[in-house]
């Protein structure tokens, strides 16, 4: 398969409505166009079409029984392929368009093959401009996971999904770099009105209680799938987002990883804050040490990790490692996609 590439820096433009138009035509013949979205890049075909949820399988090397997300213009176009409620409404006016998805008991409209064979489908309403563009383009929702191959950390960029998908998709269309970096957080409802938190994100739990005090977070989020347990949403896999160098965690103080790296040889890659990057260079110069935003500031971390995972792997390391993160705010997101990319991999120091 030859792959075009576009890129759109304005959706209003004749050159990006025509391609636009084009990406759209693409869809609703069966074909998959890679898109950017807020959170990371999505691999798209027809929600409506068995066969579109098959291709992008196949594009992924994805395992069938791991349920895609239909992306949707508008909150309101739930209810030609759901049902809704009040608590999704709610949920709507508050977060979307924006990084939430929300699981509700699909209509026949949706073919199995998309949602993996459960009664429910996830939904959500992307807040990019050229993603927005696309929807209404195709005239369909668009089914897409993230636009990389299956288990590998997901583009944030353009030039990573042509790493992984060219020849493999129809269109690429180049949006820039994603804002957010991480996956969309993914909320199910659940039949007594409350909430279940399958997959954290930029949508905190903290905005969650916001809508609803009724939220459960999934053991899954933190800890592992159980064997034999449902896979109900993307992400929850074992191991998920991975480099192929092996990742490890470090659960101690400054001085703790500072000593265990000392003792490491090899080619050694470390994720370390940026008030920290100088000294660390200087105490420890047979390591290579990459700027992982501020200690403080987990949404500059939750912006680079998927980035920097890319990047490092394309270096030939031995072992990446990186400092274990806070559970509060958009750090349980961090946490969550970090403990998967190094199938929880945690040395405690």
């Amino acid at each position: 398969m030859t792959t075009k590439f576009v890129k759109i820096n304005e959706v209003s433009s004749g050159q990006s409505t025509s391609a636009l138009q084009q990406a759209g035509e693409i869809l609703r013949r069966g074909g998959l166009v890679v898109f950017p979205t807020e959170t990371v890049y999505g691999l798209g075909g027809d929600g409506t079409n068995a066969d579109s949820a098959r291709a992008i399988y196949a594009a992924k090397g994805r395992p069938a029984d791991n349920p895609l997300i239909i992306h949707i213009a508008f909150p309101e176009d739930a209810e030609k392929y759901t049902e809704t409620s009040d608590l999704y409404f709610r949920l709507a006016e508050r977060f979307m368009p924006g990084p939430l998805t929300v699981i509700l008991t699909a209509k026949p409209v949706i073919p199995p093959e998309v949602r993996a064979g459960l009664d429910t489908v996830a939904v959500r309403c992307p807040s990019h401009p050229v993603a927005h563009a696309l929807i209404c383009a195709a005239g369909v929702p668009i089914a897409a996971p993230s636009a990389n191959l299956s288990g590998k950390p997901s583009p944030t960029c353009a030039a990573h999904v042509k790493d992984d998908m060219d020849g493999r998709v129809d269109m690429i269309i180049d949006g820039g770099d994603s804002e957010v970096g991480l996956e969309s957080t993914i909320v199910k409802m659940e039949g007594d009105g409350s909430l279940t938190l399958l997959r954290p994100g930029a949508v905190t739990l903290d905005d969650l209680l916001t809508v609803t005090d009724r939220v459960t977070v999934a053991d899954a989020v933190t800890g592992q799938l159980a064997p034999g347990e449902i896979v109900l949403s993307p992400g929850m896999k074992y191991k998920h987002y991975a480099p192929d160098a092996p990742f490890y965690l470090l659960d101690g103080t400054d001085e703790e990883i500072f000593s265990f790296l000392k003792t490491k040889e090899g080619r050694i890659a470390v994720l370390t804050y940026e008030e920290d990057l100088d000294a660390w260079r200087d105490g420890l110069p047979d390591k290579d040490f990459y700027a992982f935003g501020r200690r403080n500031n987990r949404v500059e971390q939750a912006h680079l990790l998927f980035h920097l995972l890319r990047e490092i792997d394309k270096r030939g390391y031995t072992a990446i490692y990186a400092p274990l993160p806070a559970k509060d705010g958009i750090g349980l997101a961090l946490y969550n996609r970090m403990i998967r990319a190094a199938a929880h991999q945690i040395i405690k120091l």
